[in-house]
């Protein structure tokens, strides 16, 4: 199960699949923060089994959001798979993630 956003809390964690699935429920539920204009400090995603391109889509977006706000958001312990996709994506430091190498 996906922990879902609150509203723009400090802190946010996601687990299990971050898939089409899953992410467009997330996604409505996190347009509360654009609406209040807030956004989480920091996202962590230890403990997300799956991901796809969605994920990094849902990601991109929250950073986006968090940008248009002069801040942004720390995406921490991504999975290493969710690593090496944005990688091969080229939006590794759009996530703050440049210079890691996946592992995890």
């Amino acid at each position: 199960m996906t922990n879902r956003p609150d509203g723009g809390g400090e802190s946010l964690q996601l687990s299990g699949d971050l898939t089409a699935r899953e992410v467009p429920g997330i996604y409505a539920e996190s347009l509360a923060w654009r609406v209040a204009g807030t956004v989480p400090a920091m996202v962590g995603l230890a403990a997300v089994t799956r991901a796809d391109s969605s994920a990094l889509a849902l990601l991109l977006e929250w950073q986006s959001w968090a940008h248009s706000r002069g801040t942004d958001i720390e995406f921490t312990d991504p999975p290493r798979a969710l690593r090496t996709f944005a990688s091969l994506s080229e939006v590794s430091s759009l996530l703050g993630w440049s210079g890691e190498t996946g592992a995890t």
